[in-house]
């Protein structure tokens, strides 16, 4: 293939000639109405008449994975070098911002916590699971229940400092898959020295009688509802797993009781240069735990209309328009990219389809690994796509 093909799509309906190339495999075909839109070069195919939907195919049905490297280089001079892909917003943004740390949070604490999503209806409320990392140190769990003698993994993912993160919704006819959990922890600090803490392994027998009681649930300094909270660390003492150690269990039974505070140590104080204030839910003091989870409210939504994102478009072809439009779809991704499960409502409006078809093939090609689908008609109208974060 080479500039000035006539070509025409293989997933959909249409085509355009081939206005150039970008990297190895993508080609830029631009349409009747002068837009180029990026597409893989095994997606099109060339044709030797202008109707695209019943145009004769020139050769093989497909180019081979093979030749492309030479249908890219047969099309240039023997003297020009192959265009190079610059584009920025394909490079990973490596700045983390610092993680915030509190006094007394190198005390590992970490909690698996249930919450009602109805208090007035406990007989058909849902409930919402949570891990609370309640400490200055990044925490990797997993999350699984027991299926007679083996195990399923229900979750896995890193937790930042002094934060809750949202695990599962479920309803009472999931609670035989809690009867037996267990959570397997590691712990460590970014960019800096820290204590070393052990692994942890613990296992619950889950009392599921439980959820079916509103005095089960209750206050705590980590949600606004009340909520049954199982310790799994706290204040760097592990939990008592299911299997106890008779040796480990004498030398608790004669050690003294633990005073009702903890102090800091000098090494804990010199380990962190600066603390935040730890939150106080009732006089909404401190840091507040960082939820990350939520309903519908947390979607995002970005306006793609030019009038909305330019302040004039005076100068600017069709092409840069839609070059434009594409570039703030991306950044937007970029900008979330770590945030996972994150919903990202993009308006494009519904038109003759140009932008949603651009925005659709980044989705099947670039982010292959984001869920997409129209967003809801009743809010946003029928040209509005909307992106989950994976």
């Amino acid at each position: 293939m080479k500039i000035g093909d006539k070509v025409r799509f293989l997933s959909e309906s249409g085509g355009g000639v081939i206005a150039g190339f970008q990297g190895k495999n993508i080609v830029l075909v631009e349409d009747e109405d002068g837009f180029q839109i990026p597409t893989p070069i095994n997606d099109v195919i060339q044709v030797i008449d202008d109707d695209y939907s019943t145009g004769k195919v020139v050769g093989s049905t497909l180019p081979k994975p093979t030749s492309v490297k030479n249908a890219l280089t047969s099309s240039a001079p023997d003297d020009e070098e192959e265009p190079i892909d610059d584009d920025p917003s394909t490079k990973e943004i490596t700045f983390r911002t610092p993680a915030e740390e509190r006094k007394g949070g190198n005390l590992l604490s970490c909690y698996l916590a249930f919450v009602p999503m109805d208090m007035k209806d406990m007989t058909h409320t849902r409930f919402e699971s949570y891990f609370v990392n309640d400490s200055n140190y990044y925490v990797r769990f997993t999350y699984l229940s027991a299926e007679g003698n083996s195990w399923k993994l229900k979750s896995s993912m890193e937790v930042e400092p002094n934060t809750k993160e949202f695990i599962e919704e479920f309803g009472k006819e999931d609670l035989n898959d809690l009867g037996h959990v267990a959570i397997q922890l590691l712990s460590y600090k970014r960019d800096k020295s820290f204590m070393l803490k052990p692994t942890i392994d613990v296992q619950f027998r889950i009392d599921t009688v439980k959820f079916y009681k509103l005095h089960t649930f209750q206050e705590n300094d980590f949600f606004e509802l009340p909520a049954l909270l199982y310790t799994i660390v706290e204040n760097d003492k592990v939990t008592r797993p299911l299997v106890v150690d008779s040796k480990q269990l004498k030398e608790e039974m004669y050690q003294k009781e633990p005073k009702d505070h903890i102090e800091v140590t000098k090494a804990d104080e010199k380990e962190n240069d600066t603390y935040v204030r730890r939150y106080n839910a009732r006089k909404q003091t401190g840091n507040p735990f960082q939820l990350k989870h939520r309903g519908d409210e947390d979607i995002v939504v970005v306006d793609l209309h030019a009038h909305e994102l330019l302040d004039t478009t005076t100068g600017m072809s069709a092409i840069d328009i839609l070059n434009f439009q594409l570039q703030k779809f991306r950044d937007t991704l970029q900008q979330y990219k770590d945030k996972k499960g994150q919903r990202i409502v993009f308006i494009h409006g519904k038109g003759e389809g140009v932008l949603r078809r651009a925005l659709i093939n980044d989705l099947n090609y670039r982010y292959k690994k984001y869920q997409y689908q129209d967003a809801s008609f009743q809010e946003y109208g029928y040209g509005a796509t909307q992106v989950t974060i994976r």
